[in-house]
């Protein structure tokens, strides 16, 4: 199997958000979680309110039963809304949460940059913290 026919496959059972949309589950008791790694959220953002959790510690900050579980991370029911920079990672991200019982996870289509295009809240990471 290529890796596109592996995200084609994730992809056919997220009901995956465009910007607006993930901004009006954010609105509505949603968790945003940006997986970008810093480099790229120091190059161009952070969207305000989002959890940031890198991709390779995100199964155990997002599981409700995890020990190392973020304390936004309460219920199974949450809706999550996975954030790459494009909209690929996110995608095979979701499905990972969806298996450990997530069951409202999914994706932002086109990622960060999309959310940034449509005029979304954007905060820059200054110096202040650390960047």
């Amino acid at each position: 199997m290529r890796v596109e026919e592996l995200l084609a496959a994730a992809r056919e059972g997220l009901d995956r958000l465009g910007p607006a949309e993930a901004a009006a589950a954010q609105a509505g008791g949603g968790l945003l979680v940006d997986i970008r790694y810093a480099a790229l959220r120091e190059r161009d953002g952070l969207i305000l309110g989002a959890l940031v959790v890198e991709r390779n510690e995100l199964e155990w900050r997002l599981d409700p039963l995890s020990d190392h579980r973020a304390a936004e991370a309460t219920r199974h029911d949450l809706r999550v809304v996975v954030v790459c920079d494009e909209g690929y990672a996110s995608s095979l991200a979701a499905v990972s949460l969806r298996r450990l019982g997530l069951h409202h996870a999914t994706d932002l289509i086109g990622g960060f940059q999309a959310w940034r295009a449509a005029g979304l809240p954007v905060r820059r990471v200054g110096a202040a913290e650390g960047s």
